[in-house]
């Protein structure tokens, strides 16, 4: 069945030859990856972002698909135009002037985007420097310069290499977008995380033959993506659906309205945001304390290491708090209410306007409230399992809790790979929204897609 739909999808001319372009852009952006950026030590800088692992640096690099830790001509990635995207959002609620442009349809769209491209352009170049000036006071733990010849010349270089670098892969991603298949943005930061999984499937075989790694815990390992895989799937496609109906309305001899329709409420509505906002949050402390280099700062920032007691409540309190902060700007009950109430809509047994936003608001806080529980699960739960639960700094019972718990618990499986809930939750749903675009494509053309039965859509909640 899978070769059958695979088979359709290249007997058709128009999406074969989509499908063959997004692949041949995400081919040309993994051979642009492997171009290090000019002036730069290789080994010094191998040996630096061995210990920066747990910090900020760590998050970027993961979004830029390990170019950061190499510092390719890639290495900003597409973070700076997701950054510009995600302040553009927020700048719609309190700017009246975007507010009018994103209700102005596909003329406003356009010019939202290009201030997004400006704003990418501004971040690239503020990051860029930054990273340079960065780069040369950089040294590694043995004391070696990550770049030898500092000056002027490096920092005008690795401002231009990198901006043009994010601006190229902006390029490619809107390509994707019109001419292939898929959300070309996601597609890319798909495919820098896809590409690293080859490297931590032979971390666990040479952790097997190494005796680091026994048989049962890569069972567990790869019973627990699984496990994750599956809940991913089946929370992504979950969806509240509140029925709407429609009042009949008589213009001229035709009568208009009648029917009913649903408005769906998906239960992880604010996608992948909210854990890049927290983990940004989260990872600063460590950061500055690596920077700074003061001994008060790196005994508190010490707290904050992965597997920390208030590393783990203050990433599951801010995964939730911005869960919520995240949904309140891109969804406004208020606005659907009245759209429902100016086109004879309403919700049957609510009355239209200020009770309907209500009602809807109410109904898509408890589900934000699962959302937010499923986001903070996701994320934390395959960290504590790799890099362990150290409950040791617990005052008054941590070292009860150490003595007692398993040792899998408080000291984790000693994997060298991330499997982290931000990457999981990345490809499952960018692998789910592609296929879903293909599925549709098929279908539109009477083919069987890789579905027969209940195809993509959202479940029901």
């Amino acid at each position: 069945m899978m070769l059958e739909s695979i088979r359709n999808i290249f007997s058709i001319p128009d999406l074969r030859r989509r499908v063959l372009f997004t692949l041949a852009i995400l081919a040309v952006y993994r051979i642009g990856a492997q171009i290090p950026n000019p002036g730069i030590s290789s080994s010094a800088l191998a040996e630096f972002w061995e210990s920066q692992k747990g910090t900020i640096l760590g998050m970027v690099d993961l979004f830029s698909g390990r170019n950061m830790s190499q510092m390719t001509i890639f290495a900003l990635g597409i973070m700076p135009y997701i950054s510009a995207s995600i302040i553009l959002q927020l700048l719609q609620v309190v700017w009246p002037y975007l507010e009018r442009l994103s209700k102005e349809g596909e003329l406003g769209r356009k010019k939202i985007t290009q201030y997004t491209r400006y704003g990418t352009l501004v971040i690239c170049i503020i990051q860029a420097t930054a990273i340079s000036i960065f780069l040369e006071t950089a040294k590694t733990p043995g004391g070696a310069p990550i770049v030898p010849n500092p000056g002027l010349g490096f920092k005008f270089l690795t401002v231009l290499t990198l901006t043009t670098g994010t601006v190229f892969i902006m390029w490619l991603g809107e390509q994707i977008s019109e001419r292939g298949i898929g959300n070309g943005i996601s597609l890319i930061i798909f495919a820098g995380i896809v590409v690293g999984f080859p490297n931590g499937l032979q971390s666990i075989i040479d952790g097997l033959r190494s005796g680091e790694l026994t048989p049962i815990r890569v069972i567990f390992l790869v019973a627990l993506m699984v496990s994750v895989v599956a809940i991913i799937v089946f929370v992504e496609r979950g969806q509240r659906r509140l029925p709407v109906s429609y009042a009949k309305r008589v213009v001229g001899r035709k009568i208009y309205g009648g029917q009913s329709t649903h408005l769906p409420l998906r239960v992880n509505t604010g996608g992948v945001i909210p854990i890049i906002f927290a983990a940004s949050i989260i990872t600063i402390p460590s950061t500055i304390a690596q920077m700074i280099k003061v001994p008060v700062l790196r005994r508190i920032a010490e707290q904050f290491a992965m597997g920390m007691p208030l590393y783990n409540l203050l990433y599951i309190a801010s995964i939730i708090f911005f869960t919520y902060f995240y949904v309140s700007i891109i969804f406004n009950p208020s606005d659907v209410a009245d759209n429902l109430k100016k086109y004879g809509g309403f919700i049957p047994g609510i009355r239209p306007g200020k009770n309907t936003a209500d009602y809807i608001d109410g109904v898509l806080s408890r589900l934000t409230l699962v959302g937010a529980v499923y986001l903070a699960a996701v994320a934390i739960i395959p960290e504590i399992l790799i890099t362990g639960f150290k409950v040791q700094p617990i005052p008054l019972i941590g070292n009860f809790l150490d003595q007692n718990l398993p040792e899998w618990f408080t000291q984790g499986l000693n994997v060298q790979f991330y499997f982290g809930g931000t990457s999981i939750l990345i490809v499952v749903g960018v692998a789910m929204d592609t296929l879903q675009q293909i599925e549709a494509q098929l279908v539109m053309r009477h083919y069987d897609g890789f579905m027969r039965r209940g195809r993509l859509k959202g479940r029901r909640g």
